[in-house]
């Protein structure tokens, strides 16, 4: 049990810093994800004075995040775990969670960005870095799962 809750809280850490680099403005999703939330059309000194004001809120957004990071995490080791301790070869139990992705994750993501008020000349593209960021981390948790059982 105590080696399940060490992979949770180890996959969420996985996933926060899959997430910090994901949309970090260094790469081509961060940029994306900035025009997205309309950060591109301001100007520096606006861009300077939203960071200002959002510096307080920022340890309590990540809490959530990594909270929320939790219970994907923990699914993923949940199921991979069971999976391989039941006999099933990881290249099979790794199957599980992407299945859960594509039928739980795309959808939901797909409609917020469907109804959301995203700028339809990065719609696809924002869709794709969202459900792309989203696998990497349930892949690399997995991956991090099957050393450990």
């Amino acid at each position: 049990m105590l080696t399940l809750i060490l992979l949770t809280i180890a996959g969420s850490v996985i996933a926060a810093v899959v997430g910090t680099y994901w949309y970090s403005m260094k790469t081509p999703m961060g940029r994306l994800h900035m025009r997205y939330v309309g950060f591109d059309t301001l100007s520096p000194s606006e861009q300077q004075a939203k960071m200002k004001e959002a510096g307080p809120k920022m340890p309590k957004m990540y809490a959530a995040q990594f909270a929320l990071s939790l219970l994907t995490s923990g699914f993923v080791v949940g199921v991979i775990t069971t999976s391989v301790e039941n006999g099933l070869p990881f290249s099979m139990a790794i199957v599980f969670p992407i299945i859960a992705w594509v039928c739980f994750v795309v959808p939901t993501i797909g409609s917020a960005i469907l109804w959301g008020n995203c700028d339809p000349a990065i719609a696809w593209k924002k869709f794709f870095s969202d459900i792309g960021c989203v696998l990497v981390t349930i892949i690399l948790i997995a991956l991090m799962t099957g050393l450990f059982v």
